[in-house]
């Protein structure tokens, strides 16, 4: 499949099925990580797409349909929730989407426990390049998949962390701040607004090397969701802020 019907299938994906495809994660948050995997291409930067709590793969799907070809995108889930008809729910999501069957793996596995030969395998011999972090939301399982993304994430890979200052998910953010502490060379560099209380704001790390590079692009292409403001992380750059709807409260 040509690099231009792929982008055919990922523009219908998202204007259509993906509103009524079950996931948690935003349309807005969706074309962002599908600008940035476009983007990395066109600077020369390839691997694989790695995502961990997978769900019935509405997030998969869009990430897919926006690599090149002999790209792939792997996903790892125990796919039993809410039942075992998630599974099929996964690959039913794959198929309205278009996703070329050589382009996609999906993995039943608890991440703490996967074998890393068998992620090794799957990768064929390259690196990820966009990872997308939302698995178990407790501290075992994040500080595990944190750490599984990073040792196989490409120089100029990108970490996309889910359900980040979710309320009821608050301390996913403290774990955050610890793997970041003990990797001094990532920066969060874009905070991806929520939707609303279910498609929950996101966090994009990068290495601080390609910090601007990445902050440049996101601020050229969505120039019309840049807040006004940065957030404030204890790290040498403040990241940028894209929003639905950027405005400021009238005082």
């Amino acid at each position: 499949m040509s690099g231009a019907e792929r982008s055919a299938l990922l523009k219908a994906y998202l204007d259509g099925p993906y509103r009524t495809t079950p996931g948690m994660s935003s349309l807005f948050a969706a074309r962002i990580a599908t600008h940035l995997l476009k983007f990395q291409a066109s600077i020369g930067v390839s691997g694989q797409v790695f995502e961990i709590g997978t769900y019935k793969g509405r997030f998969f799907a869009a990430l897919a349909l926006a690599l090149e070809e002999g790209e792939k995108a792997i996903g790892i889930d125990h796919f039993q929730c809410p039942d075992e008809t998630t599974w099929d729910a996964f690959l039913a999501t794959c198929r309205i989407a278009g996703m070329p069957a050589d382009a996609m793996a999906g993995v039943k596995c608890d991440s703490r426990t996967w074998p890393r030969a068998e992620f090794d395998r799957l990768l064929e011999g390259k690196l990820v390049r966009f990872a997308h972090v939302d698995g178990e939301h407790t501290v075992e399982h994040l500080e595990n998949d944190l750490e599984l993304a990073l040792s196989r994430l490409h120089p100029a890979g990108l970490l996309c962390l889910d359900d980040m200052l979710h309320p009821a998910y608050l301390r996913l953010p403290l774990i955050v701040d610890a793997f970041l502490k003990r990797h001094l060379e990532l920066l969060v560099c874009c905070v991806i607004d929520r939707e609303d209380i279910v498609a929950a704001p996101k966090f994009l790390i990068c290495r601080e090397a390609h910090f601007q590079t990445y902050e440049d692009t996101l601020a050229q292409a969505f120039s019309g969701n840049l807040f006004v403001l940065r957030a404030e992380f204890q790290q040498s750059r403040w990241p940028i802020i894209l929003t639905p709807e950027p405005k400021l409260a009238i005082l």
